[in-house]
């Protein structure tokens, strides 16, 4: 799907200036703890009578000490030091130090690239941080953590011990209803092993989501709740779901094909519920959601079948050629993720896989509500857009998060 939503020129200037003064206070940052380092090296006793240089910013900015502390430790790994013979100490990252000046680094992508660097043996810290900075440019801090653990577990390989829990007995209730105003309540009571795994689950669900879209402001209850609204959709996916009257469970929508191809008006969710067409428009892509959709006297015009747009076998490729989530910055793997239709195949799209991209539920509405735009680049892998007021030259941009196919084509 191609988006025409165009940023105005009042968000394009904002975005232009807040990424100006980020840049200021970032550099700024930087260069406060080169200053902090070079007075605790001269002594900090000595020059101002303090005790350390945390307690002299903690006076002198009324910040916090721990705060402090953080700054300063942050900054001795980057900038050189002296030992107390007046020998010099190299450090850790001196070109991570030198882009953080340049306000090119956030202090989350700082702390990702130093703690892997502590981990990676001397003689290949040089090669794996510019490996880390050329990867920062156009990527975020969690997408360097990974790159780091992929360096670490290269030249560092470790195993983890086996997890070993001891099963309870399990008391378990569960109470699901729907009000009038067509919210549903849930509430429950679940023996410990239960509540220890739902929560598992729904907290690796409900991590602020990361990308090149922006800041994740969503509040914990509502990151829980989109987390359960996954969790439904991971089991919907299941091929072990039992099956209900021969057949897999599933919602109907009810939505006129004029509504579907514009995505204005409202569609019927099951028995009694509604949705947006734009959201039937969504599902009706590839979900456990079947659209039914009509004609002009209400008639039946199509459908849908459960396998009807994304066979198991497309699936499978779509599985092996994206790897999860295809939208830059986006760890989510592909037993979490749908399949998008680039051009809707209300529209005319065909259902095969050069019209296809995988990508997670939040991506996917993010995707046909925004300026983002993705399509298949010539070498047959998914690439997006970004709207102009988050890059003006609109550069392709690619997840290079999931791990690669064990062989090269």
């Amino acid at each position: 799907m191609t988006s025409n939503t165009t940023p105005s020129p009042d968000a394009v200037a904002f975005a232009d200036r807040i990424g100006e003064l980020v840049a200021s206070m970032r550099s700024a940052e930087a260069e406060l703890g080169a200053v902090l380092v070079e007075i605790e090296q001269r002594g900090v006793m000595e020059l101002f009578g303090y005790r350390s240089a945390a307690r002299l910013l903690e006076h002198l900015a009324d910040m916090p000490k721990p705060a402090a502390e953080r700054l300063i430790k942050r900054a001795r790994l980057v900038n050189p030091g002296r030992n107390l013979d007046g020998s010099p100490i190299p450090a850790l990252a001196p070109a991570t130090g030198a882009a953080a000046r340049a306000g090119r680094l956030s202090n989350p992508m700082i702390d990702v690239i130093t703690s892997v660097l502590a981990q990676v043996p001397p003689e290949h810290c040089v090669s794996a941080e510019a490996n880390l900075l050329a990867f920062a440019e156009e990527a975020g801090h969690k997408q360097v953590a990974a790159l780091g653990a992929r360096i670490l577990a290269h030249l560092v390989p470790d195993g983890d011990e086996p997890d070993d829990t001891e099963p309870v007995v399990p008391t378990r209730e569960l109470f699901l209803r729907r009000k009038r105003t067509g919210i549903w309540e849930l509430s429950g009571r679940f023996d410990d092993e239960t509540g220890a795994r739902a929560h598992a689950l729904l907290d690796s669900l409900a991590e602020r989501r990361t990308g090149d879209e922006g800041p994740d402001f969503r509040t914990t209850p509502q990151r829980y709740g989109d987390a359960f609204s996954d969790a439904v959709d991971l089991a919907l996916n299941s091929p072990e779901l039992p099956m209900q009257a021969g057949e897999r469970a599933h919602v109907m929508v009810a939505v006129s094909l004029e509504d579907l191809k514009s995505g204005v008006g409202k569609a019927t969710l099951g028995d009694t519920g509604t949705m947006t067409a734009a959201e039937a428009r969504v599902h009706a892509c590839d979900a456990m959601i079947i659209p039914a959709v009509l004609g002009d006297k209400s008639e039946p015009l199509n459908l849908g079948r459960l396998r009807r747009l994304i066979s198991a076998g497309l699936r499978r490729a779509l599985f092996l050629r994206d790897r999860g989530c295809a939208f830059p910055g986006c760890h989510r793997p592909p037993r979490h993720c749908q399949g998008h239709h680039i051009r809707h195949w209300a529209d005319g799209g065909p259902t095969d896989l050069t019209n296809l991209v995988l990508m997670c539920a939040h991506h996917h509405r993010l995707l046909h509500r925004s300026g983002w735009e993705v399509r298949i680049a010539t070498d047959g892998l998914p690439e997006f857009l970004p709207p102009a007021f988050i890059d003006r030259r609109r550069k392709p941009r690619r997840n290079n998060l999931h791990e690669p196919l064990p062989f090269t084509a």
